[in-house]
């Protein structure tokens, strides 16, 4: 059996309380009745009568639930692809701890506010492929979440072509019912935006035509920072012996935006504008639909509910005689 609600402090005045008042009105009886020849105990039998309702309305409070119910759950969900740059330069530490790990905290938050929604994860570097295709589990994707890290993929670089043609090729597969229209898709490209590679303004023009809105998270600072060795101890070097220096390029990033109808925000040490990435999720309408049927404990309060109220209504119907003087 499961607890709509556990016992907490607030159930345990209420009984204290409840105590306090009985002990009160018993002695308060017995003072009354003395100077009448009467006695107290001549309402004792109410005493067990009210000590049975009372913890039976404390139960339903609680809300008992046991056994399970299939409810189907209608909502005005969208479709949400997550484009993660899983780049060396995530590694960069301009945003404590480091962007990717400041972005996979950040994705947690995000996640847990889109129950009614769908959400796909695609990682990219040099290459591209689903990490968790379009669901409605959190919790499953928030397992994925946790395994990101810049070794997924081994293609080295960053070119987000081939992840915004995987996207596209996902959204395109998408099976829609005759008549209904296609659904709401948002796609949101997380990075720090450095060398997105060559030929992306075919794929470009193929996702303004399918009407879906991109939505660009600048990862990183301006200034930027040097790179770790994947191994540990000291920096990466480039050719010529030099430090390698990894800055935010937002240029990219909010191109894209712009000409899908969509908006540019940026993560730092300074901006955090994920809480605006959320809103505007949240401002685009989803498709109504029956999305799935879910599993429901069967909350049991109404059953100690009845009894304690049937047995409050004995409480007050059979009353005491009163002797007047």
């Amino acid at each position: 059996m499961n607890w709509a609600n556990s016992f907490s402090w607030i159930e345990l005045l209420g009984a204290v309380f409840f105590f306090v008042l009985y002990v009160g009105y018993t002695l308060r009886t017995r003072r009354l009745a003395a100077p009448l020849g009467q006695r107290g105990w001549r309402i004792g039998w109410k005493l067990g009568l009210r000590l049975v309702y009372f913890p039976l309305l404390l139960l339903a409070l609680l809300g008992p639930a046991y056994g399970v119910t299939q409810q189907p759950v209608r909502t005005a969900g969208k479709d949400v692809w997550l484009l993660v740059d899983v780049s060396r330069s995530m590694d960069a530490a301009d945003v404590a701890p480091s962007r990717l790990q400041k972005v996979k905290a950040e994705l947690g938050v995000l996640v847990n506010r889109f129950q009614a929604d769908r959400i796909g994860l695609i990682v990219f570097a040099g290459d591209a492929f689903v990490q968790c295709p379009l669901t409605y589990d959190q919790s499953a994707l928030q397992l994925f979440l946790n395994t990101l890290r810049t070794n997924l993929v081994a293609a080295a670089g960053t070119d987000l072509t081939p992840a915004l043609e995987l996207a596209l090729a996902r959204i395109g597969a998408t099976p829609v019912a005759v008549g209904s229209p296609p659904r709401v898709t948002a796609v949101v490209v997380i990075s720090d935006g450095e060398d997105f590679g060559e030929n992306l303004e075919p794929t470009l023009r193929v996702l303004t035509r399918s009407g879906v809105r991109l939505f660009g998270m600048g990862v990183g600072t301006l200034e930027g920072t040097r790179l770790p060795r994947p191994s540990g101890g000291g920096y990466l070097r480039d050719a010529r012996g030099q430090e390698v220096i990894s800055r935010l390029n937002p240029t990219t990033l909010r191109r894209l935006a712009e000409q899908t109808n969509g908006q540019y925000f940026e993560l730092s040490e300074r901006r955090n504008e994920f809480p605006l990435l959320v809103n505007a999720l949240n401002r685009m309408e989803g498709q109504t639909d029956t999305v799935r049927t879910i599993a429901v404990a069967d909350n049991r309060y109404r059953y100690p509910l009845i009894m304690a109220l049937l047995l409050l209504v004995l409480d007050i119907v059979l009353t005491t005689r009163v002797i007047r003087p």
